[in-house]
């Protein structure tokens, strides 16, 4: 099941996107799946007639895992962790397909990384590996941007990660995927830049929530950005950026200067 969030008259609304005679729709649901559950309206609204939205905004955080491919690990000259290596991004970070990605000032270096998203489906601690998928509401595109001479200079990455707009997400949540084996892929203008698997990983979905609820409570809406493969590389204003996980979608969005 398709889960998507899009600009309803007043408020954002969610629904599940499906096929009407051939046309993609959305058939709209009663509030957030995640809190009220899948009760249906019975609107259906034309998926080209709607603006989607991030599928969800963390309402506690985005967890990234980094260096979690190995190749994309030496790319950078870093060695392979030996556990997670587990850092945060701000939620003010998403943004939602189409929407851009604001190149900050105080970087000359902003880079894309295309990763699998994991969101959250309800409060959860100390979670095994096994149990993990019990905690899972699905999978969506993400792009961990990050300014990577200020990750360099500063020591930690708490800017270099955290900027506005440096956690597009999108451009739907997929509930129903086995994450084992999945090819993650970016373009930039076009030009395919990463192509990897996410049997690649270092350490798998279940293996990462296992570590990560082992000393921080999880919440429903809360985000696990899985790793990168290699090939990340700089963009710039008017770069156009498309990340595309198999069996979910494509997130597109375009660098823009700071104003």
């Amino acid at each position: 099941m398709r889960v998507a969030r899009f600009a309803g008259e007043d408020d954002p609304q969610f629904g599940v996107v499906g096929d009407e005679d051939g046309v993609p729709t959305i058939a709209v649901l009663k509030g957030d799946p995640l809190y009220a559950g899948f009760e249906l309206t019975g609107q259906k609204v034309p998926l080209d007639d709607v603006r989607l939205l991030a599928p969800v905004i963390p309402r506690s955080k985005v967890v990234g895992v980094g260096r979690n491919y190995a190749a994309h690990a030496a790319e950078l000259g870093n060695d392979v962790p030996e556990r997670p290596l587990v850092f945060l991004k701000p939620n003010t970070t998403v943004v939602g397909p189409g929407d851009p990605v604001v190149h900050p000032d105080q970087s000359e270096d902003v880079q894309f990384e295309g990763e699998l998203a994991v969101v959250i489906g309800r409060i959860c601690k100390d979670v095994s590996a096994e149990d993990a998928p019990k905690v899972i509401f699905g999978y969506t595109v993400g792009n961990d941007v990050t300014a990577r001479d200020l990750q360099h200079s500063d020591g930690q990455w708490a800017r270099a990660k955290g900027f506005d707009t440096f956690c597009p997400l999108g451009p739907w949540i997929e509930t129903n995927l086995d994450p084992a084996d999945l090819r993650v892929s970016t373009e930039l203008n076009g030009e395919q830049r990463q192509d990897g698997r996410t049997s690649d990983m270092v350490f798998s979905v279940a293996d990462v929530i296992e570590y990560v609820s082992s000393f921080m409570t999880l919440l429903p809406g809360d985000v696990i950005l899985t790793g990168t493969p290699e090939g990340v590389g700089r963009m710039v204003a008017g770069d156009r950026v498309s990340v595309t996980v198999e069996g979910i979608g494509t997130l597109t969005n375009q660098v823009v200067p700071h104003d």
